[in-house]
């Protein structure tokens, strides 16, 4: 941080209006695969020269690939990719193919035996939403690789968000369409942004105006009920098969990281989907953040330090959790309709 009392103040160029993007950070490139014959699907995102890494999980039932390396004390320092998915576990077979895609682009770590793509992922439950024998493979991930590109990426109903769905408490029926979102930020020539797969368990609410978004519907499925305030007025969830829900995601920015500063900024940009979901975190929620550092603007050249990394951060999580649900489209497959929140007039 700056000392300077000379130094010009640090102005942000957020807008409230343009959302921004995960590929606003230099050196980051993001893929969709959508599955056309259910909704299900994956998305990458590329750190072709590498970035460093961390990752924290807060959801009670995860899916995930290689988080143990991510730790700071652990060999790796740079991982090549980031994969999200749905499918539940069988989806973590789409980073073999990203794997795959990389290593014949010469991209990875070098083993002397051969140059190794390290590929962390997570996965979220989408499989009530048509043939759950149809999820993300490694043909999927490598498709997904083929699409990634510098280009702000669809949202929505798309990649691993196609076939994500929120406000489950009280029963699928009553739930309504997740999705993809990304928004980011920038201050002082640093950029954080952020990619979430929305599939809560929980209501999703827009931190800015307190307005319920999407969420679990009443019994006649008119309106939205409200979900934590039905909780405290003593309505009893519906059991949950733990790990049928989840919320992904990967944060990235340009900024000179460690190891360390990495893990540190997954764990603080979960305060973003505390702020845009509730409740969050739950025993049947995988809640995984990845958090990349591209390392192309040393922290010390900037007046940014971590504390103001990890306000970006959280922001970019939260706008881009509003983003998903708010991009999404309603579905309706085998008799099951899922509304989305435009039906709503909320959007």
């Amino acid at each position: 941080m700056s000392s300077d009392p000379c130094a010009p103040p640090v102005v942000s160029t957020l807008q409230h209006d343009s959302a921004g993007s995960l590929t606003d950070v230099a050196g980051i490139e993001v893929g969709h695969f959508t599955d056309t014959r259910r909704p299900t699907g994956c998305t990458v995102v590329l750190t072709r020269e590498g970035a460093v890494c961390g990752v924290d999980v807060r959801g009670a039932a995860p899916g995930t690939r290689e988080t143990d390396l991510l730790a700071p004390g652990n060999l790796v320092q740079q991982v090549h990719a980031v994969l999200l998915a749905g499918g539940s576990a069988w989806g973590l077979a789409a980073a073999d193919g990203v794997v795959r895609w990389l290593e014949e682009r010469g991209a990875g770590l070098n083993v002397r035996f051969g140059t190794l793509p390290l590929v962390p992922a997570a996965v979220l439950f989408d499989l009530p939403l048509g043939d759950a024998r149809i999820r993300p493979d490694a043909a999927a991930g490598y498709a997904a690789c083929e699409a990634a590109s510098r280009a702000a990426p669809a949202e929505g109903n798309a990649g691993a968000g196609s076939g994500a769905i929120v406000g489950k408490l009280f029963g699928i029926e009553r739930a309504m369409k997740g999705g993809i979102g990304t928004a980011s930020v920038t201050v002082a020539g640093v950029t954080v942004g952020a990619l979430i797969a929305c599939n809560a368990m929980g209501d999703v609410f827009d931190p800015a105006t307190a307005a319920l978004i999407a969420g679990a519907r009443s019994a006649d499925g008119r309106s939205l009920i409200n979900a934590p305030s039905a909780l405290l007025r003593g309505e009893l969830p519906q059991p949950v098969l733990a790990g049928t829900n989840t919320t992904i995601g990967v944060i990235a920015t340009d900024a000179q990281l460690t190891k360390t500063q990495a893990n540190r900024l997954a764990t603080v940009a979960h305060d973003g989907l505390a702020r845009a979901i509730n409740p969050v975190h739950t025993m049947s929620d995988g809640d995984t953040l990845f958090a990349l550092a591209t390392g192309r603007v040393p922290l010390a050249d900037t007046a940014v330090g971590m504390t103001l990394l990890g306000t970006m951060a959280a922001e970019a999580v939260a706008r881009a959790t509003v983003r998903a649900v708010r991009q999404a489209r309603a579905v309706t497959v085998n008799g099951l309709h899922v509304p989305c929140a435009a039906d709503f007039s909320l959007a």
